[in-house]
């Protein structure tokens, strides 16, 4: 049996929301056998529990938001893809603010932080969700995909009208590239002449240098520049692994990408989910070595 894992002990970190600008404090801690990943929001003495599924996805804007009786949480996706990356089934996220901090823009932090409080398996088997036939979703030249697949693999073309981000690809196939070291450290990315008018929305208000690559029309504005080559579209890739999540349990399956956001990503796992002929729930196989051996290198090593 592969079982399901949550965390050893409770641990907690405090960051400034990308969107709202705010300092926002969070709390991880351990969540019993099918409890899934939930977020509790606090506010007003109060508290709003929202799992973290696609069914309570309220906005697609800029990030992932999730929602329920007019209470939401912002910016979910960096984290999400943390614990999928780690392979936490089950885990409680309290929030005392609109959205998840945003860190250094990556998920990297809070790989660190579930690293720190430790990971302990359970005593039921880890379920999945197997995708049996090609699920796909266009928007005009943006399209992605999720089809049958041993083990968890995502590929991404990246294609914006810039020098550094032109048809630029990514492939990761889990069972052979570790999380933490593949992916965990890509920071979210932006523009500059976008920042004034995201601002005046009421976007990125928490938005620096410390927590996003920033591109001019030619170049990384960044002093450090980037961390890896390609890292704009491996934050895609971390997207992915975060917006996928809201499945509800891992997904077998490989994903592919052309161009898509936090948006596509939704309207796939819905299009998934909503035919029933498309998937089934098992429990994890140890021939789906990807997914056990993603969890596996990135369970303990050091981002």
């Amino acid at each position: 049996m592969i079982p399901q894992r949550t965390l050893k002990h409770p641990i907690r970190c405090s960051g400034i929301g990308l969107h709202s600008g705010h300092k926002v404090g969070l709390w991880l801690r351990p969540a019993p056998v099918d409890a899934g990943i939930v977020f509790h929001r606090l506010h007003d003495d109060k508290v709003t529990e929202i799992p973290a599924r696609s069914e309570f996805v309220t906005d697609t804007r800029m990030c992932t938001t999730l929602g329920r009786d007019d209470v939401y949480i912002g910016t979910v996706e960096h984290l999400l893809s943390a614990l999928a990356g780690l392979g936490i089934d089950n885990a409680i996220i309290e929030v005392d603010g609109p959205e998840v901090p945003i860190m250094d823009g990556s998920s990297a932090p809070f790989v660190f932080l579930i690293q720190c409080a430790g990971i302990r398996e359970q005593s039921a088997a880890k379920k999945v969700i197997r995708v049996l036939k090609k699920v796909t979703v266009q928007d005009g030249n943006r399209e992605c995909s999720l089809h049958p697949a041993r083990g968890f693999k995502i590929s991404y073309l990246l294609d914006y009208d810039h020098p550094l981000l032109r048809h630029r690809e990514a492939h990761i196939d889990f069972s052979t590239q570790a999380y933490t070291r593949e992916v965990a450290r890509a920071r979210t990315f932006g523009f500059l002449h976008e920042i004034e008018a995201l601002q005046k929305a009421g976007l990125a208000l928490g938005g620096s240098l410390e927590n996003a690559i920033v591109l001019d029309a030619f170049r990384v504005v960044n002093e450090g520049g980037l961390r890896y080559e390609d890292e704009c579209v491996r934050h895609k890739i971390l997207d992915t692994v975060g917006d996928l999540s809201l499945a509800g349990l891992p997904v077998v399956g490989a994903f592919e990408g052309e161009r898509t956001g936090h948006d596509m990503n939704h309207r796939l796992v819905s299009a998934l989910l909503a035919d029933a002929s498309a998937w089934c729930i098992e429990e994890l196989k140890a021939e789906d070595s990807a997914v056990q051996s993603m969890q596996e290198q990135t369970a303990a090593q050091p981002v």
